[in-house]
C-alpha cells in the first residue's frame, strides 16, 4: 500500500481529537470524520470547511477507500469502536487507554492478530523527541544504574466525570516508565481522593516496584494550582529531568555523592546540562509512525501489547483504590 492511497477515518473531534484532525489533514490522509456532538462538528467545520463529515461510524466503516480508523472519542467507547473497526477490516489507532479492562484489551489484540490488522495505542509521549533522547541516555550508560523514577502530571483544567484522573493522566507516565525500564512492575499500589464527584478520583498517587529494585511513583491531579508535567530519573551516575512545560525539556545533573571518613554521605552538586533534542511535534511524529506502519505492515512502537501492559498497571492501581 502506498501512502497516497491511505485515508484515515476519525471518530471523535473534540478536545484531543481536533489535534489529530489537524495533523491527519496536514499530512494529507484525513478521511471522513464523525462525532456525536453536533456542536463540536460545527466548530470543526468552521475551522476546516473542507472536511468531510459522516453521519455515523457505520457509514465510515462501509467506505472501501477508508484504510484505517483513528479513535479519539471518550474512553468508555474505545473498546466497542475499535472492535467494530477491526472486524470491518480496518487498521486501528486508538487513543489511550486501549480499553477499560484487561479482558477487553486482550480481545482487541486477538482480533487484530487473527485478521492481520494493525492496532496502535496513543501513548504520545513515547514519540516525544525528549523522551526518545532520554531512553538513549539510559542505553548509553550516562545515568548509570537507575534507582528510582517519579513523575508529576498536575493541572487545574479540564475535569471529567466519566473517568477518574488515574485513567485520564497516568497512562502517559506508566507507558514511559515501562518503556525506560523494559520491565513490568511486580507491585502496584495507589490511593487518591474524590472531592468533586463521588467515586471519581481527582488526585491519585501510584507507586510501582520493579524486580531489579527500581521504584517509581506517579502523582496526578486536576485540582492543582499550576501546571506541572515533569518526570525525573535518578541513577547512580546522574539524574535527568524531563519537563514538558519549558523550552529546555531535558536537563542532566551529574551530582555525586562522596563519603567523608567513609561513613558520612555528602552531596557534590553540579550544574544542570541541557541535553539537545530534535524538534518535532510528538503527535505529528506519532501519526506519521501509524501511517508508516500501515504502509510497511510493521509492528507499531506502541502496539496493542504495549497498551495492554499499561492497562494491567491501571487496572491493578484501580483495584487498589477501590480496596481503600
Amino acid at each position: 500500500m502506498k501512502k497516497d492511497t491511505i485515508k484515515i477515518g476519525l471518530i471523535g473531534v473534540g478536545w484531543w481529537g481536533k489535534n489529530i484532525l489537524r495533523n491527519l489533514r496536514e499530512i494529507g490522509v484525513l478521511g471522513p470524520v464523525f462525532d456525536l456532538n453536533e456542536k463540536t462538528i460545527q466548530e470543526r467545520r468552521r475551522d476546516y470547511p473542507d472536511i468531510e463529515v459522516a453521519s455515523s461510524l457505520d457509514e465510515i466503516l462501509e467506505r472501501n477507500e477508508v484504510t484505517a480508523i483513528a479513535i479519539a472519542s471518550s474512553a468508555v467507547t474505545h473498546y466497542e469502536i475499535a472492535k467494530k473497526s477491526l472486524l470491518a477490516g480496518k487498521d486501528v489507532f486508538v487513543e489511550k487507554p486501549l480499553a477499560l479492562n484487561v479482558k477487553d484489551g486482550a480481545e482487541l489484540i486477538d482480533i487484530a492478530d487473527s485478521s492481520g490488522k494493525i492496532i496502535m495505542v496513543g501513548h504520545v509521549l513515547q514519540y516525544h523527541p525528549a523522551v526518545v533522547r532520554l531512553k538513549e541516555l539510559i542505553k548509553e550508560g550516562k545515568i548509570g544504574k537507575i534507582h528510582y523514577i517519579y513523575s508529576n502530571r498536575l493541572n487545574i483544567g479540564k475535569l471529567r466525570t466519566e473517568e477518574n484522573i488515574l485513567w485520564s493522566f497516568a497512562p502517559h507516565d506508566i507507558s514511559i516508565m515501562l518503556m525506560l525500564l523494559d520491565e513490568e512492575p511486580k507491585s502496584v499500589r495507589a490511593f487518591g481522593g474524590d472531592y468533586l464527584s463521588r467515586g471519581i478520583c481527582d488526585t491519585t498517587l501510584t507507586t510501582l516496584e520493579f524486580s531489579r529494585g527500581v521504584k517509581g511513583h506517579i502523582f496526578v491531579s486536576w485540582l492543582h494550582p499550576f501546571k506541572e508535567q515533569k518526570l525525573v530519573v535518578v541513577g547512580s551516575e546522574a539524574m535527568v529531568v524531563f519537563d514538558d512545560t519549558i523550552n529546555e525539556k531535558l536537563v542532566l545533573y551529574r551530582h555525586r555523592i562522596e563519603w567523608k571518613n567513609g561513613k558520612i554521605p555528602v552531596a557534590q552538586k553540579a550544574q544542570g546540562e541541557v541535553i539537545p533534542v530534535e524538534n518535532g511535534e510528538p503527535l505529528r511524529l506519532e501519526m506519521e509512525h501509524f501511517i508508516e506502519c500501515i504502509v510497511s505492515r510493521k509492528k507499531p512502537k506502541t502496539d496493542g501489547l504495549e497498551g495492554l501492559r499499561v492497562l494491567k498497571v491501571l487496572e491493578t492501581a484501580e483495584e487498589s483504590l477501590i480496596r481503600k
